[in-house]
């Protein structure tokens, strides 16, 4: 029970972040949902090596940040939903476009939050 708790309290946090970052994104294009899933990976390949090599996260902590915290903020079910409603639209150069940065750009991302706990702890 006591994980249902780190986990909803680190979900809250992340929505409430993704909600105010998106905001700050607010146009047409959905650039706002881009943004956090690149973002979120970066901040999570980073969490997932520091945890590897500098200091342990307990199993609680990691439940809040990883499942809670950034499983909230980052938004694949989000990037799902405007990926087909580009789709629908017809707008296919768009909806490549922005499925391919989406994907490319988190990955990217993470393996950049890797390299630079790399370079900064070892």
């Amino acid at each position: 029970m006591t994980s249902l708790l780190y986990i909803a309290s680190g979900g809250a946090i992340g929505a409430v972040v993704r909600y105010l970052t998106m905001t700050l994104f607010s146009v047409t294009y959905p650039i706002g949902t881009v943004f956090v899933n690149i973002l979120g990976s970066f901040i999570l390949g980073a969490l997932i090596e520091f945890s590897a090599l500098k200091y342990t996260l307990s199993a609680d902590i990691r439940l809040f940040l990883v499942v809670g915290v950034l499983g909230a903020f980052t938004t694949f079910s989000t990037f799902s939903l405007d990926a087909i409603t580009l789709i629908e639209r017809g707008n296919f150069k768009e909806a490549f476009l922005y499925i391919s940065i989406s994907i490319l750009g988190a990955l990217g991302a993470f393996f950049v939050g890797l390299w630079l706990v790399r370079k900064i702890i070892l």
